[in-house]
């Protein structure tokens, strides 16, 4: 499984897609966060903190992840891979994870150099150092446990189709109704009880309250189960092969 894992790795740091997820990234974050006079823009926040970074990276990540994660299967099944990678010493589940690992290890490359802002951030302070950590960090965190969310989307997106483009498609529609799709529909249902459980089902919420640096043991069971749900649907995908 490392090796494949080693392989995946190499192959989106040895090719232009790995770099170009990065790049346009990091440019689109630098934009919208430092140059562009929108709300996002930190310098006109009147606050030392990065919250911005947090409140778009989930709709940049609902492309970005995608258009990562679309090669995974679907590029393996169009060029005939698949059935010389099935044959290896590996079982379905360890293959899957190789892939979905690899994709993580990418987003958390990408999101490496937004530390630089946190820096700039505490730094242009007033005082210097004037910033809230806690909230900083659980927000990582809590981007981190998102991407987790959404590679497994992707993965089994890929997984189900042989073309890179539908996969990449049908992976930004899902990642779009489980992150907001069922906030919609909890505020139309109902303000109670029923509609606030309907939310529950959503990832916006589970992001949001970890965004407030509180690291809720629900959050992280909610963000595991659902990763974990996408990864078995894909393995039952590559597994109907056997049918």
């Amino acid at each position: 499984m490392f090796a494949l894992l080693k392989k995946e790795i190499s192959g989106f740091l040895g090719s232009l897609i790995g770099y170009i997820v990065i790049g346009v990234f990091l440019i689109a974050m630098g934009l919208l966060l430092w140059v562009f006079p929108f709300e996002s823009n930190i310098l006109n926040g009147g606050y030392a903190g990065i919250d911005p970074l947090f409140v778009l990276a989930p709709w940049v990540f609902m492309f970005l992840i995608p258009a990562v994660t679309m090669r995974s299967f679907a590029e393996e099944k169009k060029t005939g891979t698949i059935e010389l990678l099935l044959t290896r010493p590996l079982s379905d589940i360890e293959i899957i994870l190789a892939k979905y690992f690899a994709c993580i290890v990418l987003v958390i490359l990408a999101l490496l150099p937004t530390l630089v802002y946190y820096y700039s951030v505490s730094v242009l302070g007033d005082p210097p150092g004037n910033i809230d950590n806690g909230r900083t960090w659980g927000s990582y965190l809590g981007l981190i446990f998102l991407a987790g969310g959404f590679t497994s989307i992707g993965v089994f997106a890929s997984c189900i189709s042989n073309n890179q483009v539908v996969s990449f498609i049908f992976a930004v529609i899902l990642c779009f109704v489980c992150y907001t799709g069922f906030t919609f529909i909890g505020q139309f249902v109902s303000s109670g009880a029923v509609g606030n459980f309907i939310q529950l089902m959503g990832i916006s919420m589970h992001y949001s309250s970890m965004s407030r640096g509180v690291i809720d043991t629900r959050d992280v069971i909610y963000f595991a189960s659902i990763s974990t749900a996408f990864i078995l649907m894909t393995r039952t995908s590559l597994e109907s092969r056997k049918w």
